[in-house]
């Protein structure tokens, strides 16, 4: 199951489907992503990847760090303000464990401080 996976792909999975869901229904899209859902998908997933936290990251909204360029990040809070309230109807496990992910506990000193003394 998905919720097993490690935390970024868990993470992967719940936006790409919000972004599907969202695509769908606004662009009337069938099967595929129109080009616009394409591109936030590819980039979402290329933040997800490169992310400074990794395992450890908190959810985008409660980040310290804004990766996301302001026309991409202005994209993704649409798409996140659509598919947010639909996801708990549609995808109730889904919303349980972004709930959850919500809510752990983040210290962003300590993981920093533990990359930036680690031997590379």
């Amino acid at each position: 199951m998905f919720f097993l996976k490690s935390r970024l792909k868990r993470e992967s999975i719940i936006v790409q489907n919000m972004i599907r869901m969202y695509c769908h229904a606004n662009h009337n899209s069938v099967g595929i992503l129109c080009a616009d859902c394409l591109q936030l998908s590819a980039y979402s997933e290329k933040r997800l990847l490169s992310c400074m936290y990794g395992e450890t990251k908190p959810v985008c909204k409660q980040c310290p760090v804004h990766c996301y360029s302001p026309k991409m990040r202005e994209q993704m809070r649409l798409v996140m303000c659509w598919s947010g309230p639909r996801m708990i109807f549609r995808r109730p496990l889904f919303s349980i464990m972004h709930f959850l992910d919500k809510w752990s506990i983040f210290k962003p000193k300590s993981v920093l401080s533990q990359r930036a003394t680690s031997p590379k």
